[in-house]
């Protein structure tokens, strides 16, 4: 590659980089906020969790169209009209909420507005970063780009209870507002050509489109694989964190709500290290086999940790309100956390690799909201299933579960590797 080239790709990098950092610390200030917000002016815990609905649902509804989108329009272009309108409709609602006409349908109509609007840009970004690096740098830069979402992700509620508390949610609104003009400007610098292909115009253009990005993932036999499995762990796995640990934190614990926000600091920060990590140890590393099998290993592990620190005998050593149990609890979720990042990152380097740019954000779309279809039911299902039997029960049941899924994942991808 010579000098020039490469030159350009690290400022398109930097500026994707840039505009992807801003935008996550501004959204993540605003969505930490929300729930306090929305309890502020009289909602109930049914209107947060409506709330939450509609910032998954309508970008889950939207992904395969999505990429669709993404694979025969200007990504670039999709990124900067999505960001700049994100930026209107919030800093349109902190005029709003400064003039006092705020309420909760708003809130409710403009967070499906911008759900919607995530949906679109997601695909088109996942597509258009292997065009702003080199194929051998892939997966040191999606390591670089998930260590800077952690580390976003940490920030924003930080800075997100001070905003709220000094200035009130208008000015959380202008910060979240101002973050996504400043994301749209970083990338309308990125110096992207836009490739185009031929297309059928029309619905039934756009459902050919979609259904081809279908076959090229069921004929792909690791990366349909890897949707179930990942189907598979956001149903499992990503549950703990969002039901089983505020429940049991709540009913089984006597620590204050603060000690609950460095739990979740703790979770964040490892992610964050799990980033840096597969960076380090799998930078080079074209094979999916050995960091999906490692990082398979360390969430078992942590899974089963997290059970045994789960039962009333643990509690009964370690004590419920205890700094030692407060510091292994924290430990045991970083390390969980991290595991899932180690299986992650470099599964989403090898569908970049082994997909053609003209199907790569259709095939991102329906990963995507694949995987991310598991969150709903998997939250629905541990809240039947706890009805029934105790929380520690659940855990240790999903652990063995996941034990006999990642043992069958891991024989097929060792299979599908020497074919």
């Amino acid at each position: 590659m010579n000098k020039k080239r490469k030159n350009i790709l690290n400022n398109n990098f930097m500026l994707f980089l840039l505009g992807r950092m801003v935008s996550d610390i501004g959204n993540s200030v605003q969505m930490m906020i929300m729930p306090l917000y929305i309890i502020d002016i009289g909602g109930s815990a049914a209107t947060i969790g409506l709330f939450s609905f509609l910032s998954l649902l309508p970008a889950l509804i939207i992904y395969p169209f999505a990429g669709v989108i993404g694979d025969r329009m200007n990504r670039k272009m999709i990124m900067v009209v999505t960001d700049l309108i994100s930026a209107g409709v919030i800093l349109a609602l902190g005029f709003i909420s400064y003039w006092g006409f705020m309420g909760i349908p708003l809130l409710l109509i403009v967070q499906a507005v911008i759900s919607l609007l995530n949906g679109l840009f997601e695909p088109a970004t996942r597509g258009m970063l292997p065009q702003l690096v080199d194929k051998g740098e892939l997966t040191r830069r999606n390591s670089t780009v998930a260590s800077m979402r952690s580390l976003s992700i940490m920030l924003g509620p930080v800075v997100g209870t001070v905003l709220y508390a000094k200035y009130g949610i208008t000015m959380v609104f202008m910060i979240n507002g101002t973050s996504f003009l400043l994301s749209g400007a970083s990338e309308m610098m990125i110096q992207y050509v836009h490739v185009k292909r031929k297309k059928t115009e029309g619905a039934k253009g756009m459902i050919n489109d979609l259904l081809e990005g279908i076959q090229f993932i069921m004929k792909n036999r690791i990366i349909r694989n890897m949707c179930y499995f990942f189907l598979v762990i956001y149903f499992v796995v990503q549950p703990i964190f969002s039901v089983i640990l505020p429940l049991f934190f709540k009913t089984n614990l006597q620590y204050p709500d603060t000690q609950y926000g460095y739990l979740q600091t703790i979770i964040i920060l490892g992610s964050l290290l799990g980033s840096v990590m597969v960076g380090i140890w799998f930078g080079k590393e074209e094979e999916v086999t050995k960091p999906f099998t490692i990082g398979s290993g360390l969430l078992l592990g942590t899974m089963l940790l997290f059970s045994i620190l789960l039962f009333p005998k643990s509690l009964a050593m370690l004590g419920n309100d205890t700094m030692l149990y407060l510091v292994v609890l924290a430990g045991v979720l970083g390390l969980f956390s991290l595991a899932n990042i180690v299986i992650s990152v470099p599964v989403q380097t090898y569908i970049q690799r082994e997909t053609p740019d003209e199907y790569m954000s259709r095939v991102f779309s329906l990963v995507s909201m694949i995987s991310r279809g598991g969150m709903p039911l998997g939250a629905l299902a541990y809240g039947i299933v706890l009805e029934w039997i105790e929380i520690h029960w659940a855990v240790l049941m999903a652990a063995l579960l996941m034990m006999v899924i990642c043992k069958t994942f891991i024989s097929l991808l060792t299979m599908d590797c020497k074919m």
